[in-house]
């Protein structure tokens, strides 16, 4: 046999999307079932971000229901994404994995404890029946401003890579990266270490539905929620010593008929997430409104309450993180987890004066308040009206009925000194990207971990409604 074929099988930033998770199955239980029977060589392995505490299954187990479903289609390695890394607890991702019966590879986690869990590894080796050997290492986005909250810590790729990649090119034929790092980071990492033969990666949810090469690099992606699985076929020349084929697509799962089984075990795992979601939190003698577009007493109030519990000097909240309004009566935390499922965390940030006023422009145009955000933690439909706390906010309304800033006070009437630093909380939605550009680029951001907005909104709720 002078030529033999590998084939790997990739899943990246499923995201909890569970409803797509059953034609994952039925694709990749069928394939593995043809190579078993053909004796073929494949691996199965995700790119991280499987879990996402949005979805209220991830949320009661922490993210272990995730873990789960991983061992039932058999995967061999994963590596982990963000929302594995800063959405769970410390003690919860150094227990995400303990009855994990795939390797989990991450070559930059590193714990400020000193104490890894035992389920890590740095690098991984597979060895074929023929004597292929196969190196795996993993690598996720260094957010270490939450990391380091959490007393973990992501080391630089390019650093990491220089002290694996010489030992695994001495020791392995064929070197893969499982990449939580993004498109625009792959193609550079291909382009510095051509010993990298294959980049699957996730993060940015870029989707190539055929492989791309950089240099000797080839370079696959499969989108988001699990729409697509990836696949990488390799040929391999054992007469030459060498790969002759190389080739990666992405394959559309959406019009795949689901597996019963892992539905029938989905339903099982969202009634088992019950006995934590039914808890009643609080018992409420009269409807609890939401509007999108408008202040209610609950969002005014939640706003409140983050600015008191920041210490802040005055807080801003969307009003689009609350879902739906609530009836009166009795409110479980999975009532709270549905109209506040977001993995947001609190954020207090300095910001002078003029910035904070800017701020409070940009935020009442419609631009803002009618986009509709994907991302950055955001898993509502709008973002809304933007609310205010230890703020008075003087609007009028232009003839064309866009509404402006007339005047800003602080608590005690003050106007707002334009030179004067003011600490702000809000969600930390609003430090990335361009949405809020002053408070993005504010250099002191103070994170809140592991609290998200939701467990606020309990706070709130109890304070209100005590028993």
């Amino acid at each position: 046999m002078s030529k033999e074929q590998l084939t790997f099988y990739f899943t990246n930033d499923l995201h909890s999307h569970f409803l797509q998770w059953p034609k994952v199955a039925a694709y990749l239980l069928h394939k593995q079932e043809i190579h078993k029977e053909n004796r073929d060589i494949f691996w199965t392995v995700d790119i991280g971000d499987h879990v996402d505490r949005s979805h209220p299954i991830t949320e009661a187990s922490r993210g272990k229901a995730n873990i789960d479903l991983l061992n039932q289609l058999n995967y061999d390695v994963v590596t982990l994404g963000n929302n594995e890394g800063i959405t769970l607890s410390h003690d919860e991702l150094y227990h995400l994995y303990d009855h994990a019966n795939f390797s989990v590879v991450c070559s930059n986690l590193e714990s400020l404890d000193g104490q890894l869990p035992a389920w890590l590894k740095r690098t991984e080796i597979k060895e074929t029946a023929s004597g292929i050997k196969v190196g795996f290492l993993g690598l996720t986005a260094p957010f270490n401003a939450f990391y380091e909250l959490l007393d973990w810590h992501i080391d630089n790729e390019f650093d990491v890579l220089d002290r694996y990649i010489n030992e695994l090119e001495k020791e392995t034929d064929i070197i893969v990266l499982l990449s939580h790092l993004g498109i625009s980071v792959d193609q550079e990492i291909a382009r510095r270490y051509p010993a990298v033969d294959i980049i699957m990666g996730g993060h940015t949810h870029h989707l190539l539905e055929k492989g791309e090469m950089v240099n000797h690099t080839l370079i696959t992606a499969a989108g988001k929620h699990c729409f697509y699985v990836g696949e990488v076929t390799v040929e391999w020349n054992h007469e030459e010593n060498r790969i002759t084929k190389l080739n990666g697509y992405a394959v559309d799962l959406r019009d795949k008929i689901p597996d019963l089984h892992t539905e029938q075990y989905i339903q099982t795992l969202f009634d088992q997430s019950r006995k934590y979601l039914d808890n009643v939190i609080v018992k409420a003698n009269k409807p609890i409104e939401v509007k999108w577009f408008a202040n209610t007493p609950i969002i005014q109030s939640l706003t409140t309450t983050l600015r008191k519990w920041t210490k802040a000097d005055c807080a801003m909240l969307n009003a689009g993180v609350l879902l739906e309004s609530l009836p009166a009566g009795p409110i479980t935390y999975g009532d709270i987890h549905r109209i506040c499922p977001h993995p947001i965390n609190p954020v207090l940030v300095d910001l002078k004066g003029d910035e904070l006023i800017e701020v409070i422009r940009a935020s009442l145009s419609t631009d803002f308040t009618e986009l509709k955000l994907k991302g950055f933690g955001f898993r509502g439909e709008i973002l809304g009206k933007m609310i205010f706390s230890g703020l008075d906010v003087i609007t009028d309304f232009h003839r064309n009925g866009g509404e402006y800033v007339k005047a800003v006070y602080e608590q005690n009437g003050k106007q707002i000194d334009p030179d004067k630093t003011y600490y702000v909380a809000t969600a930390d939605t609003f430090t990335f990207g361009r949405l809020l550009p002053e408070i993005a680029k504010s250099t002191t951001k103070q994170y809140f971990v592991p609290e998200f907005l939701r467990d606020l909104l309990a706070e709130t709720l109890i304070q209100q409604y005590p028993s």
